[in-house]
C-alpha cells in the first residue's frame, strides 16, 4: 500500500513565516477580504448595515430584471461566493474582488453624492490587487518562499 506525501513546513519554518511581514500582509488581506464581501453580501438579504438599493444605479435598475432589491439579491450571492473565492484561492480571488470593486466604482459614479464611498472602494480595490499579488508569493503548496 503506498501513501501520497505531501511537502509539509516544520515548525521552525511556520515560525520565520508568521515572522515575515510580507506574509502577515498576505493573511491579514485574505482574512480581510474572505470576511468582508461575506458579511457584505449576508447583509444584503437583510439591510441591517444600510438600505442597500439605494446603492444601485437608476440606469442599472432600468437595465436589471425586477426590483433594485432583486438586484441586491443577485449581488449578496456573487459577494459571498468571492470571499469564499479568497479564501480558497486567494490569487484568483483578489482579482475577482477587484474585478467586482471595480463595478461598484462605476455604479456608484453614476449616483450624485456618492463619490466618498466611491473613492474609499477604490482604496479596497487597491487592497484586493495587492492580496493577489501577495498571493502570487505566499499562497501554494509550500509557503515558504
Amino acid at each position: 500500500m503506498s501513501s501520497a506525501t505531501t511537502p509539509t513546513m516544520s515548525a521552525g519554518s511556520r515560525r520565520a513565516a508568521l515572522t515575515d511581514p510580507g506574509y502577515q500582509a498576505f493573511l491579514i488581506l485574505r482574512t480581510g477580504f474572505t470576511v468582508a464581501p461575506i458579511l457584505f453580501g449576508l447583509d444584503k438579504f437583510a439591510n441591517l448595515l444600510v438600505d442597500w438599493p439605494t446603492y444601485l444605479a437608476p440606469w442599472i435598475n432600468d437595465v436589471v430584471p425586477g426590483s433594485a432589491q432583486a438586484a441586491m439579491y443577485a449581488v449578496g450571492v456573487i459577494e459571498i461566493v468571492a470571499g469564499l473565492v479568497v479564501a480558497i484561492a486567494p490569487r484568483f480571488g483578489g482579482w475577482l474582488v477587484a474585478g467586482w470593486l471595480a463595478g461598484i466604482i462605476i455604479n456608484l459614479l453614476t449616483i450624485p453624492g456618492h463619490y466618498d464611498i466611491a473613492l474609499r472602494d477604490f482604496g479596497l480595490l487597491l487592497g484586493a490587487v495587492a492580496l493577489a499579488r501577495l498571493a502570487q508569493r505566499y499562497h501554494g503548496k509550500d509557503q515558504r518562499h
